[in-house]
């Protein structure tokens, strides 16, 4: 019972009565202290000594506490392990409370709302979502409250969870919040096992009350400038989202001044196997980004840039003109490259504006926040003067718009740089050049910005001036020429005067203490001082702290203007990141069509030909569009095909999304979406095998595809019988070439990418007018085989498959055993079992084989004269004998075969 314990535990439990899902920190003094169930929970996830209040009493209660000054890092250990947190503060000074302090939860911290810079990825977005359904469909909002980045989007349709699932596919949520009674089982896998679940009421997704919270936010009556007005659903998911932020962080959230709708027909669509397979901004295996994409891109110098080109990899353009602008801003810059090189090294020493932006709104910025700002905004009128030197729309900025309009949305073409002059000089009068990290402890702010801090200051700096120069008075006044003017923490001020010298004390010395030798004094004048310079000690602190809010509060009114020199920051350093790797590859600007068609001259791979240091990387041509719009590809496993279609797939994602692609040269029609079906996945704890995972990922693609998409498909069927395997693959050629959603006008349609080992797809060609087929040369020396990674017009009968395993290291005997294996069925050497006649072995009831249980395909001495043929056939090397050479070989191996 709650009136059973102390005053301070009943505040307690009345404030985790409201926080149950979270750990409450509950600040008394210098530490955050942990009751009961959080106590326990925390002193094991946090490593931290578990104590008990109230020991031996019937309100004994586990406890455990964290210092004050370190409690970020603390919550990030709690956040990293699935726990949501309530930071409960003191609201009120402690010397000035009537009784118990009062307290209150400042902010509830979750895995999509930590944002405290010096515990995140700095390169990496964190955004939280909303969902929430209707009859008409699904309404979804994302945003990222570290800088503010708010998407608000819609799905519907026959199946709007697909589209839901891509969404989260593409924006990776920290957490995912939504209504209580909705079910989320239709989502499966797309939510990842991490996310962060959290149930709202379902009247929190009222319409009417979250488009007000929404244009609340905006400044606006309407959301008609912002484009998402008849966004029905979808307002309502941001709206509740915006509610939700509001209360659990206690703040206005300025930095959130506008919202984008997320429409799939302005992106290029990638699904989550897509997104896995092409290892666009994660590895397929393993944590980390080496070896993807974007860490070959990743060369820019901001944490802005480097979010921004994570964007625009995961979002490729669908419009020829946005994409044109990128790529003549991109070449300018290479073309440019002293120019290129000043302005990298202009960007380098900016700080992440947007996070620190984020904490200034939100009320956590510090001093340190803010002298990180001034140095950011340092650069920034050269900057500004050299983007106005550039010709491309991107760089130079439309000087007629300004970077944000009237409803606060990104311009088409965004203005020139705001070089936020003003702000910088405010916070280089204001800000103390080494401030300390916490906001009580005074020296945050400059000298020169406040005339009273500035007397105050001067109070307690100059005491010891004060002290000698009282002295020297005292001695003139009273004749006592050893009279000492001193200070102590204990007895304050003073005037110590020795005991031969007592008779010259004046009648207004007041006897503070006696010692052995002296006594000492104080005066109305020296009491007076002494106060003043305590209480400007208290006043210099509580004045800081005021001045320093007032500094930070003017900042976060000027939201708009920094949010807005962010954005065109980051898009400067994405543009001259992907100039610089050009220049340092060797890419070429491709040329964007409205057909859909995929012409590369000398392609190569993004990443391996960066991560291949062993050997050269081969580069291959590619024509795939009209009248040859299906290539199904043939050759030897480790031949190059999935990396020949891999970096088909990159070559034409890179050109969409505004870069220089490694190519001599590239012609790519306008993409909607990528389909990836390569290499092998299951999902056991589900259920499916991978050939189910495999059937499943083949059935999306046929009914998602569209003429505009390209489709890479690889190995389809090698998870069930050959013949099975064979049928299916062969079918789904079929449709791909023969369904009218994937053709066009003028033998126009889906490009597809088709590499196989069933060399009787093949045959497709000949049946099939859009079908050709490639192949992977190798090259033969007797058993060697050397993969020479070229792609050729053609078919190949082999995939050299025995020759991989010898390179992977299988016993001598099995090779051996699998060479003759393989030599019956390529001569259909198959009995009415349906296995080969050498593959037949019988056994007794000991299980030793029994002789003469296999009938002779020969007689002894035929036998024997085949077996020499063979070894003579498979010693020799064709491409090294000259026709006279070869026709004796024949004709003694004629000779040794006998008469017919």
């Amino acid at each position: 019972m709650l009136s059973s314990l102390t005053p301070m535990l009943e505040q307690y439990h009345l404030i985790k009565r409201d926080h149950r899902d979270a750990i409450l920190m509950f600040r008394m003094g210098d530490f955050y202290e942990m009751f009961f169930e959080d106590a326990l929970t925390a002193s094991k996830v946090l490593e931290i000594a578990l104590t008990a209040r109230g020991r031996g009493t019937d309100n004994e209660a586990p406890m455990c506490g964290v210092p004050h000054h370190a409690v970020d890092a603390y919550i990030a250990r709690l956040i990293s392990s699935g726990h949501k947190v309530a930071v409960c503060d003191q609201v009120e000074d402690a010397r000035q409370a009537r009784g118990l302090v009062r307290r209150e939860v400042i902010r509830v911290v979750s895995a999509g709302t930590h944002a405290d810079p010096a515990q995140m990825e700095s390169r990496e977005p964190l955004y939280i979502a909303c969902l929430c359904s209707s009859a008409g469909g699904l309404g979804t909002a994302f945003l990222d409250l570290s800088t503010g980045d708010f998407r608000i989007a819609e799905a519907r349709g026959a199946d709007p969870w697909d589209e839901v699932a891509l969404q989260m596919a593409t924006f990776r949520p920290r957490e995912l919040l939504h209504p209580e009674t909705l079910d989320l089982a239709a989502l499966g896998s797309a939510l990842g096992g991490d996310i962060q679940r959290t149930v709202l009421p379902d009247w929190q997704f009222g319409h009417d009350a979250a488009g007000r919270a929404l244009t609340d936010q905006m400044g606006t009556r309407s959301l008609a400038g912002f484009g998402c007005h008849q966004m029905r659903d979808g307002i309502r998911a941001a709206g509740a989202l915006l509610q939700h932020l509001r209360a659990t962080q206690r703040s206005t959230l300025g930095h959130i001044d506008r919202v984008t709708p997320w429409v799939a027909s302005d992106h290029m669509i990638l699904d989550a196997p897509t997104l896995s397979t092409l290892e666009l901004t994660r590895r397929l295996a393993g944590p980390g980004r080496d070896g993807t994409l974007l860490s070959v891109l990743d060369q820019t110098v901001t944490p802005m840039g480097a979010r921004r080109l994570q964007t625009w990899i995961l979002a490729p353009l669908l419009r020829s003109a946005p994409i044109a602008r990128r790529l003549e801003a991109v070449a300018e810059l290479v073309a440019a490259g002293t120019a290129r090189h000043d302005l990298r090294l202009l960007l380098a020493p900016i700080r992440d504006i947007e996070r620190l932006l984020s904490r200034v709104t939100l009320g956590a910025a510090n001093a340190r926040d803010l002298l990180a700002l001034r140095q950011s905004f340092e650069p920034l009128p050269r900057i500004a003067a050299m983007a106005r030197s550039f010709s491309a729309e991107l760089l130079a900025g439309d000087a007629g718009a300004p970077a944000v309009d009237a409803a606060r949305r990104p311009a088409p073409v965004p203005g020139p740089l705001d070089a936020l002059e003003d702000l910088h000089t405010l916070l280089g009068s204001a800000v103390a050049d080494d401030p300390p990290p916490l906001l009580r402890e005074g020296g945050m702010i400059r000298s020169g910005y406040n005339e009273e801090l500035d007397k105050l200051r001067c109070i307690a700096r100059d005491g010891t001036s004060y002290l000698a120069a009282l002295e020297a008075s005292e001695r003139a006044r009273t004749g006592i020429g050893t009279l000492k003017v001193r200070f102590n923490r204990v007895f304050g001020y003073y005037i110590e005067v020795s005991k031969t010298n007592l008779h010259l004390v004046p009648p207004d010395y007041e006897r503070r203490q006696t010692l052995v030798g002296a006594e000492r004094f104080v005066t109305p004048e020296l009491k007076r001082y002494e106060e003043k310079v305590l209480t400007a000690q208290d006043r210099i602190a509580e004045l800081e702290y005021d001045l320093f809010i007032e500094l930070r509060d003017r900042l976060a009114a000027q939201a708009a203007r920094i949010r807005g020199a962010a954005d065109r920051l980051a898009d400067l350093d994405v543009l001259a990141c992907l100039a610089e790797v050009a220049v340092a590859r060797g890419y070429v600007r491709p040329q964007i069509s409205e057909d859909p068609c995929t012409i590369i001259s000398e392609g190569r791979h993004p990443v391996v030909e960066t991560t291949s240091a062993d050997e050269r990387f081969v580069p291959n041509d590619l024509e795939c569009g009209a009248g040859r719009r299906i290539l199904i590809i043939t050759g030897p496993n480790m031949g190059g095909k999935s990396t020949y279609l891999r970096q088909s797939a990159l070559i034409t994602l890179m050109a969409q999304m505004g870069s220089f692609v490694p190519a001599a040269s590239a012609r790519i029609g306008l993409t909607d979406r990528i389909f990836s079906r390569i290499g092998s996945s299951d999902n056991l704890a589900g259920g499916q095998s991978t050939f189910m995972v495999e059937m499943q990922e083949t059935a999306n693609i046929l009914h998602n595809a569209t003429a505009r998409s390209l489709i890479l498909l690889d190995e389809v069927g090698r998870g069930t019988s050959t013949f099975d395997g064979l049928s299916l693959a062969w079918a789904v050629v079929e449709h791909l070439h023969d369904a009218p959603g994937l053709r066009g006008p003028d033998r126009q349609g889906a490009r597809v990418l088709f590499a196989t080992h069933y060399h009787e797809l093949t045959e497709l060609a000949l049946s099939f007018p859009d079908i050709m087929n490639l192949t992977v040369c190798v090259q033969e020396s007797g058993n060697d085989v050397v993969f020479l990674r070229r792609i050729e017009a053609g078919a190949a009968d082999r995939s050299y498959g025995i020759h991989v395993a010898r390179l992977a290291g299988l016993p001598r005997g099995v090779l051996d055993r699998a060479e003759e294996i393989l030599g019956n069925l390529e001569r259909n050497e198959i009995g009415r079992d349906g296995l080969p006649v050498l593959a037949r072995h019988t056994r007794d009831a000991s299980g030793a084989e029994r002789s003469g249980s296999q009938l002779a395909l020969f007689g002894q001495e035929e036998e024997g004269a085949a077996s020499e043929i063979l070894s003579a056939i498979r010693g020799c090397s064709p491409e090294s004998m000259t026709p006279l050479e070869a026709l004796a070989l024949v004709h003694r191996l004629k000779q040794r075969a006998g008469p017919k």
